[in-house]
């Protein structure tokens, strides 16, 4: 542990901001990137200047709100904006598709087959046989309308 007690704080600060920018890779959330940037910037300060302990720990923190409230106001201006919406949502992304009803639909309710699946669904009574259209999804039972 001697090594440790030789060991300059601008080191540390650095190792610390290190891991904490590993940490958000592993556990994305957009929040400690700005951690991580305020050790590393405490770091290279305490580098460059002779500053004590305290002086350092003060200026983490100080930097550390300020980097978290401009990554705030940063990301409500420019939102994160998923390349699919509707990724992982299947019943959305079979809106508008075809199906064949495979259990009459009566009193609003029955099943349709759709590729290889078969679904429960609500809609308009259809009988055995006749195609109807998905409309959308109410949780794992979709939504259909008869086709014209």
């Amino acid at each position: 542990m001697d090594w440790l007690e030789n060991l300059d704080p601008h080191y540390i600060w650095l190792a610390i901001g290190l891991a904490l920018g590993a940490a958000e890779i592993l556990v994305p959330g957009v929040f400690l990137i700005w951690l991580a940037g305020a050790a590393i910037i405490t770091g290279l300060l305490a580098w460059v200047l002779p500053i004590g302990l305290p002086l350092q720990i003060v200026i983490f923190a100080a930097l550390a709100i300020a980097a978290v409230f401009a990554g705030r106001v940063y990301l409500r201006a420019h939102p994160i904006i998923d390349a699919d919406p509707k990724m992982n949502k299947r019943g959305e992304r079979l809106a508008g598709e075809v199906a064949v009803v495979t259990e009459a639909i009566e009193a609003g309710r029955g099943r349709v087959k759709l590729g290889d699946s078969e679904w429960n669904v609500r809609g308009p009574d259809a009988a055995v046989g006749e195609r109807v259209q998905i409309t959308g999804n109410d949780g794992a039972v979709l939504l259909v309308d008869k086709m014209d």
